[in-house]
Parts: structure tokens; C-alpha cells; sequence
């Protein structure tokens, strides 16, 4: 009886040990099966946050440039009602919109040689580009513009051309260009207007028409418009510009003491001058 007793005791404990052993496996099985679904876990919610951080960053970008693209649209239409409103002026006869806005453009030339006029044909972020005439900066050692608003800055020469009397300046920073207009469009009878820096005067502003084109000047070349606009010491340099503000010429010289009998080199060939200086195309 005894050792019937001792042999289901046995039994029992190989079952117990059995079922422990199984439990044991089960629960480290477990505990790797929790194990790998943190770490699934902790994968799929790096991998989403991750997307979730490039979607809103991307979802930004384009916020970004669709509002930037609104700003340019904005300021373009902006620009083009400006412009309207200044041709209806214009039309009328009434040049001060016109006038308000191609004066932020224009600068006085000052060397320790002479005093003339010149305006900004090309900016971006780090420099603008002045042209004046090359008989303003001739022998100058020290060139400095002064602004509409009356900051005095430092100039270099960029270049110039002889022939024709042009010389290009570049300043440092970021200012407003004027456009070059086609001189080929040009009509005798254009009423045209010149801002320039008489006598070393504030700006002032004068008021005419072309009486002639392609007239010859001193250098041989019929290259030229004639106007009866008022040109004075000073204004050398300066722009002829239309009713639409546009540049159709530089100022350039007067015939003896003759009023009323101006010249201003045409805008088509300063653009070739300009573009041949830099030895690219800065104006269109």
C-alpha cells in the first residue's frame, strides 16, 4: 500500500514540475511576445510622429509659398494699379505720380572733381548699379551718391565708355530701379520729362517733348535724342523718362548757351553700353 502511495506521489510531482516547466516557457514566451509588440510599438509611433513632423513641415512649406506667391501677386497688382493711376494722371497732364515714384531712383553724383546726376538701372540684395556720365566721374578719386531721402553713400566705378559718355557706379544695398524703355517706340512730339541735379541743387524736374531723334552728337554717332526740355550744369547724367516713368535716354549735353536744345543718349543704346560694361545682360 505503501509503495502504490509512493508511486502516485511521484507522479504527482513529475505532473507538478511539468506544469511548472510549461509555465515557466509560457511566460518567458509571453514576456518576449510583450517585449516585441513595445518595440512594434515604439517603431510605428517614431514612424509616426515622424511623418506627422514632415507633414506639417512640408504642409508649411507650401503655406509658405502659397502665401508668398499671394505677396508677389498682391504687390505686382499693387505696381500695376499705381502704374494706371499714374498714366490717367498723366493723361490729364498731371505728372506727380509719375515723378513720386521714378525720384526715389534718381541720385546726385558728387566727386571732388564735379557734381551731376545719376539713377539706379539694376539692384538686388547686396548692390545697385548707377549710371551717370563719364565726364561727372572723370578724374574722380572719391565718389559718393546722395539719395532722395539724403543718405550719402560710397560709389565705385564699375566702368564706363568714353564714346559715349556713360559710366556705370555700384553702391552697396538694395534700392528701386528704373525701367529702360525701347527707344525705338519713340515719336517726335513724346512728352518727356528730366529729373536731374542742377547746379547742385535739390532734385528738380523739367518738362518737354522730343523735337527730334537720332540726332548726332559730338562723338559722331546718331545716337541721340534732341528735346526742348531745360538742361543745366548738373543734370548730366540724369534720365529722360516718359509719361510712364520709364527711362528713354540719359541726359547728356546742351548745345552751347542755346536754350531749349537738349540731348539725351537713347535708352537702346545704353542698354547695349551698360550690358557691354558688365559683360552681361543687366538690362533687357
Amino acid at each position: 500500500m505503501d509503495q502504490r502511495h509512493q508511486t502516485h506521489r511521484n507522479i504527482l510531482y513529475s505532473l507538478v514540475v511539468i506544469l511548472m516547466f510549461f509555465q515557466i516557457i509560457s511566460f518567458v514566451a509571453l514576456t518576449l511576445k510583450i517585449s516585441q509588440l513595445e518595440t512594434n510599438l515604439r517603431t510605428t509611433r517614431e514612424n509616426l510622429t515622424d511623418s506627422f513632423s514632415k507633414s506639417l513641415a512640408n504642409y508649411d512649406l507650401q503655406n509658405q509659398r502659397n502665401f508668398n506667391d499671394l505677396s508677389k501677386a498682391v504687390t505686382k497688382q499693387q505696381a500695376n494699379i499705381e502704374q494706371e493711376i499714374n498714366l490717367i494722371k498723366a493723361n490729364q497732364e498731371d505728372f506727380s505720380g509719375v515723378i513720386d515714384i521714378s525720384v526715389k531712383s534718381v541720385v546726385s553724383v558728387m566727386t571732388n572733381e564735379a557734381v551731376g546726376t545719376g539713377f539706379i538701372v539694376h539692384s538686388d540684395v547686396f548692390s545697385s548699379l548707377i549710371v551717370t556720365n563719364e565726364h561727372v566721374i572723370d578724374d574722380a578719386t572719391n565718389i559718393y551718391v546722395v539719395t532722395h531721402d539724403k543718405k550719402e553713400i560710397p560709389a565705385v566705378l564699375v566702368g564706363s565708355d568714353k564714346l559715349r559718355d556713360v559710366a556705370v557706379l555700384e553702391i552697396k544695398g538694395d534700392y528701386q530701379a528704373l525701367e529702360v524703355a525701347d527707344s525705338n517706340d519713340l515719336q517726335v512730339g513724346n512728352k518727356v520729362i528730366a529729373i536731374g541735379n542742377p547746379l547742385g541743387l535739390s532734385f528738380s524736374v523739367t518738362e518737354g517733348i522730343i523735337s527730334a531723334l537720332n540726332r548726332k552728337g559730338p562723338n559722331g554717332l546718331d545716337e541721340y535724342i534732341q528735346t526742348d526740355v531745360s538742361l543745366n550744369p548738373g543734370n548730366s547724367g540724369g534720365p529722360l523718362i516718359d509719361t510712364s516713368g520709364h527711362v528713354i535716354g540719359v541726359n547728356n549735353f546742351k548745345v552751347g548757351n542755346a536754350e531749349s536744345l537738349g540731348f539725351a543718349l537713347e535708352s537702346n543704346r545704353l542698354k547695349e553700353v551698360v550690358n557691354d560694361i558688365m559683360n552681361k545682360t543687366i538690362i533687357a
